[in-house]
């Protein structure tokens, strides 16, 4: 079974492009990068030369002796046995991360050989060039990252007329209200995507047997994987401390206040025994990290405190599995809602904006009176987004907010079905993946409400 992904438009819109530079594609182990990469090779290319610089490290020798790219092209013809001819051979180098030599070639490929397309993937790239000695070819790669499978492409699989008409009804016009007998429906292929998870062995295996033992076999073993990975690129005296911030990590998403403490990971926990173990988390793409705002400006950064955040996993499916929790208590109710505080559509919510609009998203916080799960800034205006588990979109918070700074868009993402005024829209959880073109789709409206403000939030 083959899963379509999105990417693949991105990755032929870069081979199509004439500025095209060699690609690095991101994104967190287990996602898919090495299939997607040699998939793209075989549906675009007449063929591809693959080089793994984790499971073959004899090429890395290869690019301590030389950055020439005619004399790398000829290494490779020789060594692998392909004929690689420009415009029509892909080369990969997977795991690029291991091999820096390979990394800084990129940028002869791009100055010597521009016509040669080369892609990369790096699982933990980031944490590699925070590495001392690493160095990168700035402004001469292009980037692309690759997220966990969302749900609409998990929807395509698991449900292909459901996925066809919810297609054709954000085109038509994301402003409707969903009819009741697609909603329902969507619900029930939301909750089994929210079980799931996004990975994309974990959605298969689901899809061809529809056995949740297998589910959570196959998450704990990444999770199991993810988790091996430290001991190969971290120094020895940081893994008791990376393990126990991944192990216990759950534990403040469970709490009332989400915000990351210290404390909940060791008692007398300080940010200086466990910052570093947070940033090479965040920068392999296992976890994302959300900081907390109290005053709105534009840019959104320059507003965010660094000692107040929120941290989250790159998978709700992963964070089901931490949590140990039975898919039943999706499935049946709300059960696991109301016990869990939302936090797995919390998750999702997240994973989707993160899609969307990058990493610069932030929460909001009054103090200890008022809380927005999330704001993101899409052009000049800021957007409250709310995430609610259930059917229930009672919100002091929200009502706070918007009593505060006169927004001219509120977001909120439920169970229940859409509801939409000129500048508040309750949206389904489901239509979460097009919040940006929700955002868009709105603005005509909004720019004849909002033309006499002075300030666009």
């Amino acid at each position: 079974m083959v899963i379509e992904r999105d990417v693949l438009i991105e990755l032929n819109r870069w081979k199509s492009s004439p500025y095209r530079k060699p690609l690095v594609l991101q994104g967190a182990r287990q996602v898919g990068k090495s299939y997607i990469l040699k998939q793209f090779g075989a549906l675009s290319f007449e063929n591809y030369c693959y080089v793994n610089f984790d499971s073959e490290k004899e090429h890395k020798s290869q690019f301590g002796i030389t950055k020439d790219p005619a004399r790398i092209v000829s290494y490779l013809t020789a060594v692998k046995g392909i004929d690689i001819k420009p415009e029509k051979t892909l080369i990969i180098f997977d795991e690029i991360q291991e091999c820096n030599d390979a990394l800084n070639s990129l940028k002869y490929f791009r100055e010597l050989m521009p016509k040669q397309a080369v892609v990369c993937a790096g699982s933990l790239l980031g944490v590699a060039l925070n590495r001392q000695g690493a160095s990168f070819p700035v402004g001469q790669v292009d980037f692309l990252t690759l997220f966990p499978v969302s749900f609409h492409e998990f929807l395509a699989k698991y449900n292909d007329h459901l996925s066809q008409f919810l297609e054709n009804f954000v085109l038509v016009d994301k402003l409707q209200k969903v009819p009741e007998i697609f909603h329902n429906q969507l619900i029930d292929a939301y909750k089994v995507y929210l079980c799931c998870g996004g990975m994309p062995e974990t959605i298969v295996r689901y899809l061809e047997n529809r056995d949740w033992n297998e589910v959570d076999m196959i998450n704990n073993q990444i999770l199991t994987a993810y988790s091996l990975d430290f001991a190969k690129h971290i120094d020895s005296k940081d893994i008791p401390r990376l393990h126990l911030l991944w192990d216990n990590i759950q534990d403040n998403l469970a709490k009332e206040d989400r915000r990351f403490r210290y404390s909940l990971i060791e008692k007398g926990g300080r940010a200086r025994a466990y910052e570093n173990s947070v940033e090479w988390l965040a920068l392999s793409g296992l976890i994302h990290r959300v900081f907390e705002i109290q005053t709105l400006r534009l840019p959104l950064s320059s507003c965010k405190n660094r000692n107040a955040f929120k941290l989250y996993l790159n998978d709700s499916g992963l964070l089901r599995a931490k949590f140990h929790l039975a898919p039943t208590t999706i499935m049946q109710g709300d059960r696991l809602f109301s016990e869990f505080k939302g936090i797995l559509t919390e998750n999702f919510v997240l994973q989707s904006l993160v899609r969307q609009f990058g990493s610069d998203i932030y929460y909001w916080s009054s103090g200890n009176q008022a809380e927005i799960e999330f704001i993101v800034q899409s052009g000049n205006m800021i957007v409250p987004v709310e995430a609610k588990s259930a059917f229930s979109i009672k919100s002091k918070s929200l009502s706070e907010y918007r009593k505060k700074y006169q927004p001219r868009l509120s977001l909120r993402f439920s169970l229940k079905n859409d509801e939409r005024n000129t500048d508040y829209h309750t949206l389904h959880l489901y239509l979460k993946e097009h919040t940006k073109e929700i955002i868009s789709q709105s603005m005509p409206i909004l720019h004849i409400r909002g033309s006499r403000r002075t300030v666009n939030k």
